[in-house]
């Protein structure tokens, strides 16, 4: 089973649609105990960085989704649950992230060359950079659909795709099996399905 983490903050219900429409059995829980026992588990996330994490703590979702990571089930990040993967994020403050990916969150502005418009709203496409679990059915220039204004600044070997927007913003992420995505895959067409499939497929949880 697929634990949606419902923390009040989230693209929660069409993530869920998704994976009906792929006939892959799922749930939204804000249950620490149901995510605990999770095969697999999607943390998605929109808003701020800081409301997020505080919203987890109080919900005593913390524990149980960094324990279900370090035994080895596959944690799907999307949009702020993809950056809250990281250990630390810079949005109205500096706040402590999951820590499970290296690196940190910060603010796309300072950091382009040209003024864009911010948030990134809209479609994109992917740079494959290398071999990844969510990615085999995905090709250099697929679009993907972001809406975000601040992106994930990491080591290159965590980053399996990326897309550009003035900089290079990391688009799909990962280590071992902690997987993220900075767009919505769930508002991605064919191409973001074939990513939430292939993470049914990830090795470390029960067959979906």
């Amino acid at each position: 089973m697929i634990a949606i983490v419902d923390y009040s903050l989230g693209n929660l219900y069409s993530i869920g649609r998704s994976l009906d429409f792929l006939g892959l059995e799922s749930a939204v829980t804000g249950d620490p105990a149901q995510i605990a026992r999770a095969d697999r588990i999607i943390l998605p996330g929109v808003g701020a960085f800081g409301d997020a994490m505080e919203k987890l703590a109080e919900r005593n979702l913390i524990a149980p989704i960094c324990g279900r990571a370090a035994a080895g089930v596959p944690l799907m990040g999307i949009c702020l649950g993809m950056q809250l993967l990281f250990e630390v994020g810079y949005e109205y403050g500096e706040h402590k992230g999951l820590g499970l990916l290296p690196g940190e969150v910060r603010p796309i502005a300072p950091d382009l060359p040209t003024p864009l418009k911010l948030p990134q709203i809209g479609w994109n496409a992917l740079r494959l950079r290398r071999p990844g679990a969510l990615i085999p059915g995905v090709q250099d220039g697929d679009c993907v659909y972001y809406v975000h204004s601040y992106y994930a600044k990491c080591p290159d070997d965590v980053v399996v795709a990326s897309s550009e927007y003035g900089v290079e913003v990391p688009g799909v992420v990962e280590r071992g099996n902690v997987v993220g995505c900075q767009f919505h895959p769930e508002k991605s067409g064919d191409v973001g399905l074939s990513m939430l499939a292939a993470f049914a497929r990830m090795p470390g949880g029960a067959p979906c």
